[in-house]
């Protein structure tokens, strides 16, 4: 019996397809053929994930923090991609709080009649698996639920943690000597430190005596700028895709960062991280994935629970009340954690918090 072509459907951002990298490698190991559909956000990380053959993307109207409005031809196209692959069957993976139905109707206009899904609405016909996430499981966790109980589980010898394609070496960028990473951005302002407090804590690192590599996008450079210094090496926009970011990450010792898509990536190359994580999603299910680390920041704040994207409270306490000294702390951990590390890449270990939730 010829293996199934299967569709992976997460329309996120690059830390979401990040997480879903394990089910994508467990559905590739019972399919013939493994697409990804993508937002424009999550296509560099699915171009880094074993076992995606194709990557389709598409900017849906019901996903993102600005999502275009849609329309027939854009429909149109879409449905066109996805009927000439000739899918056999598809998942549809998304957070807790969203609905799979928008994107579950469309694989079925587009004949795709086997589609499995975690779901709280009633999906009518839409959907062959209407699949109940377990509760407090890690985003990774439940999409790999959903693969396994939809027939796709990861095969022997898969760990299960998060993986990429091998980064490059990034030495002539970083220098040769041991470094941390502090990537002080993020796409949801109430997940990052304010600018001063991180280049405090930079300051403070250098300090301490470690050398210390400052990450951002292109559109970060004066973020990373004042962030970096006089004490840091500033690779604000001097990463040239998301695959030469992750070996910055790879090389470090360890990386700083909030809940943000660097801190998958790290993650997804073994490298221990120091997480500021902001309450406003849950921490069971965002934080770092199958590496050493340590979450920092206050759990219990009014922010909790709330989602928001700029924090509510005035003067970000929930962050910027970290300490210098609790960041070094972490970073004392999760290098003791790593002995030896000084730029090798680590190996994968189990999930595991080394620091309670500050």
């Amino acid at each position: 019996m010829r293996a199934p072509r299967t569709l992976v459907v997460r329309l996120d951002s690059a830390g979401d397809v990040l997480l879903s990298g394990p089910a994508v490698r467990a559905v590739a190991a019972g399919s013939s053929y493994t697409a990804m559909l993508c937002g424009p956000q999550g296509a560099p990380a699915a171009a880094l994930l074993p076992g995606v053959d194709r990557i389709l993307v598409h900017h849906a109207a019901w996903v993102g923090f600005a999502p275009p409005r849609t329309s027939r031809e854009e429909c149109d196209l879409l449905l066109d991609a996805l009927a000439a692959d000739r899918f056999d069957r598809a998942l549809v993976l998304v957070s807790h709080h969203q609905s799979p139905l928008p994107a579950a109707l469309l694989l079925a206009l587009a004949g795709i009649g086997d589609t499995a899904a975690d779901c709280t609405d009633y999906p009518g016909s839409l959907l062959s698996l209407r699949h109940r996430r377990r509760p407090g499981r890690h985003e990774a966790e439940a999409a790999l639920d959903l693969a396994r109980d939809f027939g796709y589980p990861l095969p022997a010898g898969d760990d299960g943690a998060l993986r990429i394609l091998e980064p490059p070496e990034t030495v002539g960028l970083t220098g040769p000597d041991p470094y941390l990473v502090v990537h002080p951005g993020a796409a949801v302002p109430a997940r990052a430190w304010s600018p001063e407090r991180a280049a405090g804590a930079v300051a403070a690192l250098h300090d301490a005596g470690h050398r210390v590599v400052v990450t951002g996008g292109p559109a970060e450079r004066e973020l990373t700028a004042r962030v970096a210094g006089r004490h840091a090496l500033d690779l604000g926009g001097g990463t040239r895709d998301l695959h030469e970011l992750a070996g910055v990450l790879a090389g470090a010792r360890a990386v700083v960062t909030g809940n943000t898509g660097p801190a998958h990536l790290a993650s997804a190359v073994g490298t221990p991280v120091a997480c500021l994580f902001a309450p406003v999603v849950p921490a069971e299910r965002w934080r770092p994935y199958g590496v050493p680390h340590v979450l920092l920041g206050d759990q219990q704040a009014a922010c909790a629970a709330t989602r928001a994207r700029t924090c509510p409270v005035p003067g970000h306490p929930c962050l910027d009340s970290v300490r210098d000294e609790e960041v070094l702390a972490a970073v004392a951990a999760l290098l003791g954690a790593a002995p030896g590390r000084g730029g090798a890449r680590v190996r994968r270990a189990a999930a595991h918090d080394l620091g309670a939730a500050r």
